[in-house]
């Protein structure tokens, strides 16, 4: 055929002009609705669960290779997620990438989860892009590869070139992916309601977990979002004329349907990847400065920010540059939610002032009426952080003070949104990178991860630190010693 004349004329995509009228609504089934389809996909579940580690203790009993039992039952768990399909698969990506809330032997056999899920028919593949977009695929682009780049719970990434040359990637939903999914957490939940009625499980609050999985996963399940949210975030990295270290991949609208996202194409590897990023002579100090700075910026700043930052969402590329992916899971605080963060940011960043941290909760109607004085709350905080403040500054931990700022709102019966368990997950990512690229890193050490959310505050303390606040400098900044009445943390917000 010939290439010039077949792609004259692109077709346009019914999103050519960007998501249409109600495209962005999410439409979760509702989680206490009965199916009788539920009752058969329980039996499987357990069946294929059990088989598979039947199968997988069998085989190492057979052949004895040189792995423990344990490892071996969490093996075949995993083959048993992967079998099972989306549902599980997810599950077992959150094993993966949640370090040490599951122990480690079972994290390290769910990583398979995040690159080894197989790929739909091709049929099935090429029908659902045809069907979105309107048109045969060989009318679409100039190339288009069958073989998927990647699998993943959700759906898959094949490589493309577009009528007008660019290379391109194009993510595409699993066929019949809502309903099982759908299924599975209905499933879930009333599992939930049985642990909450045994002693051991009574505080667990397992159903809550399984309602924000089912908020999450259905907001996921609509790529028209996942497209507009990617788009947004892009926009938002320069829009105070820096970060040139970081990017995320345009969005090609006119490729775009219900259940098809077409972007720009990138070429590097998992921010995980330590050995590969040193032998490609990649400044991974560098990409995790600015990545922190964009992500922080995001949420106290623009809005919309990265809500699943595990290193397959994040990725050196061969120029260097630090490139968010996979914008599935976004959360957004309020205008009110956005000032305590950086309440809680300026605290840990500048003054260890914590009954500023009391008042920013007071501020957003947290606490019930009799939970104490701010200075109480913030001497209650102060006492719970104790430990971290004496080591000084650099080993203040954000994502810590998040998750413990959690408890305290738990302690006084007060509510929060779901968003700051998103955050608190999100600073465990970045610390994590830091523990391996620069051991000694924290963010609110630095300077610069703030520097356009509280300009002259971090240029009084980049000055006194001895370190720059461009791209240009790499060097991580060291921990100075706390104010001398850091221990108190009852002082009042200037």
């Amino acid at each position: 055929m010939d290439s010039d004349r077949s792609h004259r004329h692109a077709p346009r995509g019914p999103f050519a002009d960007g998501p249409p009228p109600g495209a962005l609504d999410v439409d979760a089934p509702p989680l206490e609705q009965f199916r009788p389809g539920d009752v058969g996909r329980m039996v499987v579940v357990f069946f294929v669960l059990g088989w598979s580690v039947v199968r997988a203790v069998a085989t190492w009993a057979f052949h004895r290779r040189r792995r423990g039992v344990v490892q071996v039952v969490c093996d075949g768990l995993v083959d048993g997620f992967i079998r099972l399909g989306p549902t599980f698969v997810k599950a077992g990506q959150i094993v993966a990438s949640s370090g040490p809330l599951f122990p480690a032997v079972l994290a390290t056999a769910a990583r398979r989860c995040l690159d080894a899920v197989p790929p739909f028919p091709t049929a099935t593949l090429r029908a659902t892009v045809e069907s979105d977009l309107g048109a045969p695929i060989e009318a679409l682009f100039r190339f288009f590869d069958d073989e998927p780049l990647s699998a993943a719970s959700i759906g898959q990434v094949h490589a493309c070139t577009l009528a007008d040359g660019r290379q391109a990637v194009v993510k595409v939903q699993r066929p019949a992916i809502r309903e099982q999914m759908a299924r599975d957490l209905r499933n879930s939940y009333r599992l939930a309601w049985l642990v909450e009625r045994t002693p051991w499980g009574r505080t667990s609050g397992a159903r809550d977990i399984i309602r924000d999985v089912h908020a999450v996963t259905f907001q996921e399940l609509n790529p028209a979002r996942e497209a507009w949210q990617q788009d947004r975030f892009r926009q938002n990295i320069g829009a105070f004329g820096d970060n040139s270290v970081i990017t995320a991949p345009e969005v090609y609208w006119d490729y775009c349907g219900p259940r098809v996202i077409c972007m720009e194409r990138v070429w590097g590897i998992p921010m995980d990847d330590f050995d590969q990023l040193s032998a490609m002579g990649i400044d991974g100090r560098l990409i995790l400065r600015w990545g922190a700075k964009v992500w922080a910026e995001a949420v106290m700043v623009h809005g919309p920010f990265h809500g699943d930052m595990h290193a397959g969402n994040v990725w050196a590329l061969e120029d260097g540059r630090g490139c968010y992916l996979d914008f599935g899971i976004m959360g957004e605080l309020s205008g009110e939610w956005q000032q305590v963060l950086k309440d809680l940011f300026y605290t840990c960043s500048f003054d260890l002032d914590f009954t500023r941290v009391a008042t920013a909760y007071r501020r957003v109607g947290v606490f019930p009426p009799g939970a104490g004085t701010d200075e109480e709350i913030g001497a209650f905080l102060n006492a719970m952080l104790r430990p971290i403040l004496l080591a000084g500054y650099g080993s203040i931990d954000i994502g810590q003070l998040v998750a413990q700022s959690l408890d305290l709102l738990k302690a006084f019966d007060a509510t929060a949104p779901r968003e700051l368990v998103l955050i608190a997950k999100q600073l465990l990512y970045i610390d994590r990178y830091a523990r391996h690229l620069a051991p000694d890193y924290t963010v609110t050490s630095d300077p610069l991860i703030v520097k356009n959310i509280f300009p002259d505050e971090a240029e009084a303390k980049a000055a006194e630190l001895g370190v720059a606040l461009d791209d240009k400098h790499t060097a991580l900044v060291g921990a100075p010693a706390p104010p001398a009445d850091a221990t108190v943390g009852v002082g009042r917000d200037s």
